[in-house]
């Protein structure tokens, strides 16, 4: 299901490149964010602090070639399934709030990985809730978890699980859990995908 948002469904988000085909811009895509993890990856050490301008500029290297919005917060809401996500108004004040309350608290290690996950469900499950931006958050924050993943020196997760209708539906919740702080949902989905 896409987004509630006004465009053309079946010829995609107006783009730099001039693609009208989905399969074209999903290609795009793919391929933006495929280069944005192994650049990202690469630049990673034990000193490399997540951030919100971290978060941006995953969006950017990933999305910048194809959007003119990349690595900016959205400036429209949007809700999906009669799910609505933050406004679009408070973005910054939100990512704010969340850079000092989920990703300025992480720890330089850990020394169980029941502990990592706990603080990457929650991570991921706000990212996500707040959804900032227009397009790819989804993947931004799976790479935002996986480049976490590989600073604390655990396993990345089986994230293709999450294509399966059961589990779809639960990490679906799981994001909508996180309105009431309830991380729970993503905890125990987490655990499923390590």
């Amino acid at each position: 299901m896409k987004y509630q948002i006004s465009y053309d469904q079946n010829e995609g988000l107006p783009n730099k490149l001039g693609l009208t085909s989905l399969d074209s811009l999903a290609l795009a895509e793919f391929e933006g964010f495929l280069k944005a993890e192994l650049i990202l990856t690469e630049k990673l050490t034990y000193k490399t602090r997540f951030d919100y301008k971290f978060i941006q500029k995953i969006h950017l290297l990933a999305l910048g070639n194809v959007y003119d919005f990349a690595g900016k917060w959205r400036t429209v809401n949007l809700s999906k399934g009669g799910f609505v996500f933050a406004s679009a108004q408070f973005l910054p004040q939100t990512m704010q709030t969340f850079d000092a309350e989920f990703l300025k608290t992480l720890p330089t290690s850990y020394k169980e990985k029941s502990l990592f996950i706990n603080d990457l469900a929650q991570v991921h499950a706000e990212l996500l809730f707040i959804h900032p931006f227009r397009e790819g958050n989804g993947r931004t924050a799976r790479i935002l978890a996986n480049l976490m993943c590989r600073k604390y020196d655990f396993d990345i997760p089986g994230w293709n699980i999450i294509n399966t209708k059961n589990y779809f539906t639960a990490y679906v919740i799981a994001v909508q859990q996180a309105a009431d702080q309830n991380y729970k949902p993503m905890q125990q989905l987490m655990n499923e995908l390590f």
